[in-house]
């Protein structure tokens, strides 16, 4: 196991346009009045306490509502450039960090166990690691400090998919029973019947 104090940062990726949501996805509320954006940065901020959501310029009602969660904000001003685009923000505003924990702000059902779980993964020394669930992976997917320049690197939508495809066994499947890691918001119906 490695030492407490390496240094795991959490990446909240919320500057997408949520064309087919037709509304502000991260603010409409899940049942308990809890809007979605917030709830995966509570879960998130209390694994990995300064973890970071990277949002899109003059949004000013998402920044003040996830700024309330305790979470770090800072913007993407090339929101065109996608998933990849946010996470390299991300990535580059804690570069220092031993690893970062990439995680969408549109899935809010994941569980802090998920997130540290995952987490733990990379203190333990794996250099890339992801929950599973039922055999499916899922989210959040975690890097290890070895991973820094090609994040730093990626372009186009498919954020970090490419890593995890070639990652081999570089990569550590953490498995779990939370469906949470495969459930994200894409449409208004998307908001009920799951907890």
């Amino acid at each position: 196991m490695k030492f407490s104090h390496y240094q795991i940062v959490g990446i909240l990726l919320a500057a997408g346009s949520a064309r087919r949501f037709g509304a502000h996805k991260l603010l409409a509320e899940l049942p308990g009045d809890e809007p979605v954006g917030l709830r995966a940065a509570r879960n998130l901020v209390r694994v990995l306490p300064a973890s970071l959501a990277v949002i899109r310029p003059g949004d000013p009602a998402l920044a003040e509502r996830l700024a309330a969660t305790g979470i770090g904000l800072i913007e993407n001003p090339g929101v065109t450039t996608g998933i990849a685009g946010s996470i390299r923000v991300g990535v580059s505003a804690r570069a220092e960090a031993d690893g970062w924990l990439i995680a969408l702000a549109d899935m809010p059902w994941i569980k802090p166990a998920t997130i540290r779980a995952v987490a733990d993964a990379l203190r333990a020394g794996a250099a890339m690691a992801a929950p599973t669930c039922g055999g499916q992976r899922g989210h959040p997917v975690g890097f290890s400090a070895y991973w820094r320049a090609r994040l730093m690197s990626l372009s186009g939508d498919r954020g970090a998919r490419r890593l995890l495809e070639d990652a081999g066994p570089d990569l550590c499947l953490v498995e779990t029973f939370d469906t949470g890691i495969l459930r994200d918001i894409d449409t208004p119906a998307d908001l009920a019947g799951f907890d």
